[in-house]
């Protein structure tokens, strides 16, 4: 048992020592030395002495470089406090070096603001001013005429914030001369070419007036000035014709001619709140756009009004026909009756009066009780035919406002239900319901005002019609009863 023990603790130790060998090996490898094997001890001892001597040169040239380093370090040390002490003295210098200035900084401010005295408000008015100037010429038409301003009062204004040196006399009288252009100019009246953007989307390149620093006016009326783009662009719709007309008397004026103008003082607010307004059309609607749109199938609906608007548009277009119609007949018949009167003998069956004296013509033997019976038939028969037509035209007069009731009513109705859904904060909701209320209110009586004076004027002519029929026929019973009373006697 202990030899095998023993057999096996000697297998280790030569395990270990060929291990320890190979990594001797390695190491002496890496190292770049030679690896000389020994195949005897006296070779193994004289490999160790030869390594021994090797080893000890190289420890001695080690050491002398490890003392050389050690020197030089020694040296780039004192060299470095050296060069500390040196930047510590420098620094006191500078430290004093700096308080000194501070103190000179000082004593020169106060000198310079002693100086300037009131200068140093009118330089800071001075920048104020600039940087309004620059302001007012970016928005302002005169900027398209005369071009370049801002960028000098931009950077005049950048210079005084920023910097501490101050505006030349020939900056100042600069501004000054600007101002004083700005001025001149906004009371003029110009022309010059530009280009306006077209709502289609291409430049086109014309002449332009321009009125002071308010309004431009082009060859089709007023020209829309964009701040933000600095640039011309043609308005989505000229203002009322009143306005428009002025505008182009304005363009085509010859130079000290003096034409009216409508002038926006406001610089484009009132004309923008003017191009807003509804027209006549928008108001009232077109005779087919609520069709082409799809709205409702009734002329007109498409307007503020709505389908009660649409309705009441009709019945008033209906009931004016009507009265029209009937004040050209009575004219014609009662030029036919007046040519009657004048010749009574010839009864003319074309007009209500020779039909009346055609009866009597018929009926000359009878009695007088008859043909007066039979004389106010005939009358009576004539009259229906005057009066045609004229009791429609007054029903539509009396129905008309109560039409536009009905429309008040709606509106007003719609729009307390848009307050109750969305409140009172956008009065643009209920625009809509106030629109058709007060439309319909105004188009009931534009028809109910027209048709009743229409009425009017037709029921008089018919009833003076009438009235002639009436005088005419009984003027031929009185003749006829004087000649049956001088038969009789």
């Amino acid at each position: 048992m202990k030899y095998w023990i023993r057999l096996g603790l000697v297998s280790l130790v030569c395990v270990f020592g060929m291990t320890a060998a190979a990594q001797e090996e390695n190491i002496l490898e890496e190292a770049g030395l030679e690896v000389v094997k020994a195949n005897s001890l006296d070779e193994l001892l004289k490999n160790i002495q030869d390594r021994r001597v090797v080893e000890n040169r190289e420890h001695a040239s080690r050491e002398a470089e490890f003392k050389a380093a050690k020197e030089n370090q020694q040296r780039l040390l004192n060299e470095a406090r050296a060069e500390q002490q040196r930047l510590e003295r420098r620094s006191e210098q500078l430290d004093t070096q700096y308080e000194s200035n501070e103190v000179r900084i000082g004593d020169l401010q106060e000198l310079l603001d002693d100086r300037l005295g009131s200068l140093r408000e009118l330089f800071g008015v001075l920048q104020q001013v600039a940087g309004d100037a620059r302001g007012n010429f970016e928005g302002s038409i005169i900027s398209l005429e005369i071009p370049g301003r801002e960028a000098f009062l931009a950077d005049f204004a950048a210079r005084m914030g920023t910097a501490s040196e101050l505006a030349s006399i020939d900056e100042m009288e600069e501004i000054w001369s600007m101002l004083q252009q700005q001025m001149i100019e906004s009371s003029k009246v110009s022309s010059f070419s530009a280009s306006i953007n077209m709502l289609s989307g291409n430049q086109v390149a014309t002449d332009v007036v321009r009125v002071g620093e308010f309004n431009l006016v082009g060859p089709d009326g007023y020209i829309n000035f964009d701040v933000d783009l600095k640039a011309l662009t043609e308005l989505s719709r000229q203002p009322s014709a009143e306005f428009t007309g002025s505008a182009e008397d304005l363009y085509e004026a010859d130079p000290g001619e003096l034409v009216g103008f409508a002038l926006d003082p406001t610089r484009g607010s009132l004309l923008s709140l003017e191009i807003q307004r509804a027209t006549l059309g928008e108001m009232v609607g077109t005779p087919f756009g609520g069709i082409a749109t799809g709205k409702c199938y009734l002329p007109f609906c498409d307007g503020q009004g709505g389908i009660v608007g649409s309705i009441i548009i009709l019945v008033g277009i209906v009931g004016v026909l009507l009265a029209l119609e009937r004040l050209v007949s009575l004219f014609f018949i009662a030029r036919k009756v007046n040519t009657q009167k004048e010749n009574p003998g010839e009864p003319d069956p074309g007009n209500p009066l020779g039909r009346v004296i055609g009866v009597y013509h018929n009926n000359r033997d009878i009695d007088t009780e008859t043909l007066q019976l039979k004389m106010g038939e005939a009358v009576l028969q004539e009259t229906p035919k005057i009066s045609r037509n004229i009791a429609i035209v007054q029903v539509i007069s009396v129905v008309a406002p109560l039409m536009g009731l009905l429309g008040t009513v709606i509106g007003m109705i719609q729009t307390f239900q848009a307050i109750t859904l969305y409140g009172t904060g956008d009065p643009k909701i209920m625009a809509s319901g106030i629109s058709t209320a007060l439309m319909t209110t105004v188009l009931g009586l534009c028809v109910a005002i027209p048709t009743v004076l229409l009425h009017a004027l037709t029921h008089q002519r018919s009833r003076s019609l009438i009235h002639v029929l009436d005088e005419q026929s009984e003027g031929i019973i009185a003749q006829h009863a004087e000649e049956a009373g001088a038969k009789l006697g």
